[in-house]
């Protein structure tokens, strides 16, 4: 197994074509044909999670959070973001970074947090837009289910709970051929008329690359006729932040508590509490405070999230509680969440659980 291999894996559970525009996702450091030796899963990449690799003889660490953000201008050792690039390079280390490609994922980091509260009727709080694509192409009729199948084996057709979806419309094409053409049907330099199908499917943006390659090798003409959109539907499989409800009302405080206990986190800052009892959970792991109106607009009676500012609690306006637990502590059941899933997919080797606590914020 090769670093590309387990990357290929995390790609099915979160495209980094998903993540947001400004982070630093996928392989940050290493060869992606490096034979793979051993996995250490973290949520933050320290000087004290890469000894801890190079003990446990793991030359790739996946890692949440990107350790390279900023670019890079000197590598001298003076930050711990140098030391550790440096020490990764000095150990043949790979480091992967998935961050906000697991944001948006529908399995991802806010789902891990609703089931970790118990949440039922999950969906996403806030989709992200431009993720859906539209492939319309021109084909003989009898060549036309052919396609379809082999579209359909590349992920296009899928609509929500759906497969297999098209839109398909018989009618005539014209051509003709120049000196330089080869046509499948017809003869050059004269005018043919064809009884074709238009067919039209979607697909998730991130198998752009795949479906055309399958539309041009299974479609019989030199020269394919086709078109490729970008829809603004809603996609109820990609986005960030999460809504669902738990499985009976609580007040106010004993909700707060109940959040405390299943987030494990010693403090929860929030904002003015209301009589109202919490029944619609909205979570957004990491830094939230972008999702306090798409979580007003939901009906959420809270919101639970990290990274709040002093401004950011009025906001609340006696509409909705914001409760912020804190930014590790919003997302340290992600790294177990990784373990779990690359052990059920590579099964020849451990995936090792990285021990090192890497929350920078402490508590009196």
């Amino acid at each position: 197994m090769i670093v590309q291999d387990v990357i290929n894996q995390l790609h099915n559970l979160a495209p980094l074509a998903y993540a947001e525009d400004f982070d630093n996702v996928g392989l940050l450091i290493g060869d992606k044909n490096q034979p793979v030796s051993g996995i250490l899963v973290t949520l933050d990449t320290l000087e004290a999670v890469v000894d801890e690799a190079i003990g446990n003889n793991c030359n790739l660490i996946v890692s949440f959070h990107p350790i390279i953000f900023k670019e890079l201008k000197k590598l001298t050792g003076k930050t711990y973001v140098e030391r550790v690039v440096i020490k990764a390079i000095q150990h043949n280390i790979a480091i992967f970074s998935i961050h906000t490609a697991l944001d948006n994922a529908v399995e991802g980091v806010n789902s891990i947090i609703c089931d970790q509260l118990g949440l039922k009727n999950k969906k996403i709080l806030i989709p992200q837009s431009g993720t859906i694509k539209k492939l319309q192409t021109y084909i003989p009729k009898a060549n036309a289910e052919a396609l379809r199948n082999a579209l359909f084996k590349a992920g296009a057709g899928s609509i929500g709970n759906y497969e297999s979806c098209s839109f398909n419309v018989d009618g005539k094409g014209t051509y003709m051929g120049n000196e330089d053409s080869n046509p499948i049907i017809g003869q050059k330099g004269e005018l043919h008329t064809e009884n074709e199908t238009a067919i039209s499917v979607t697909f998730k943006k991130h198998l752009e690359t795949k479906v055309l390659k399958t539309l041009f090798e299974t479609h019989p003409y030199e020269e394919v006729a086709y078109e490729v959109s970008t829809l603004e539907n809603t996609n109820q499989h990609i986005g960030i932040g999460m809504i669902g409800e738990l499985e009976e009302p609580m007040n106010v405080t004993d909700c707060l508590k109940f959040i405390k206990r299943r987030m494990n986190t010693e403090c929860i800052r929030h904002s003015k509490l209301t009589n109202k009892s919490i029944k619609r959970i909205a979570v957004l792991g990491g830094s939230g405070s972008f999702a306090i109106n798409a979580a007003k607009a939901s009906g959420a009676d809270i919101l639970v999230t990290a990274d709040l500012k002093y401004h950011d609690f009025f906001s609340a306006e006696n509409e909705i509680i914001l409760a912020d637990i804190g930014h590790y502590e919003s997302e340290q059941f992600t790294k177990t969440f990784l373990v779990d899933y690359l052990s059920k997919k590579i099964t020849n080797f451990a995936i090792i659980l990285s021990k090192t606590n890497t929350n920078p914020v402490k508590y009196l």
